[in-house]
């Protein structure tokens, strides 16, 4: 009898190390939860959108249109940014927030005046979010970083994640991150 409930035992014991391994995995793989980012897990920071600006950017896409997009910081990217730290310490993320271009008639008219021929855009829907997390251990396999893209609040595809980290690598001499910080 005591030979069966130790061998009860130990297949109850290697079950829940098997169960435990499997979640741990699926975690860090990032496909445990809907709201995480495939192979990477991660989620969209709450409060992010209160985080300080990095730098704002525009970019014109050959046949695509024009985006507007700012860079913003949680406190520990951003003291980084200040210092010149390179590389970025654990626990920095940045935010990239992405918004189509869009004229302004009403601006134009108003500007026109005192600057003849001006032209203004504003921001217009937002087309996705994206954040990169800085945890050395956890992504050591890609520089230390961890990658998300939401479009709402759903994130991408693992094909899309799978390209991540590949466009940031000639970024790599600055710690795989293209943003300055705009004094």
């Amino acid at each position: 009898m005591k030979r069966i409930g130790f061998l009860l035992l130990a297949v109850v014991t290697v079950a829940g190390i098997v169960a435990y391994t499997a979640r741990a995995s699926a975690k860090f793989e990032g496909d445990s939860s809907p709201d995480s980012s495939p192979i990477y897990g991660v989620k969209i920071p709450a409060g992010y959108r209160d985080w300080q600006l990095i730098a704002v950017k525009q970019l014109h896409f050959a046949g695509m249109g024009e985006q507007l997009r700012a860079q913003l910081g949680n406190d520990i990217a951003i003291k980084a940014f200040k210092a010149g730290t390179i590389p970025f310490p654990d626990g920095a993320i940045i935010a990239a927030i992405h918004w189509s271009r869009v004229s302004s008639e009403d601006n134009d008219k108003v500007l026109d005046v005192p600057f003849p021929g001006t032209h203004s855009f504003l921001i217009g829907s937002r087309v996705n979010v994206q954040f990169m997390v800085k945890d050395s251990k956890k992504y050591a396999a890609t520089g230390g970083w961890g990658f998300a893209d939401f479009t709402g609040e759903k994130p991408g595809d693992k094909a899309l994640h799978e390209t991540c980290f590949p466009c940031h690598v000639p970024a790599k001499d600055h710690d795989y991150v293209f943003t300055r910080y705009a004094p």
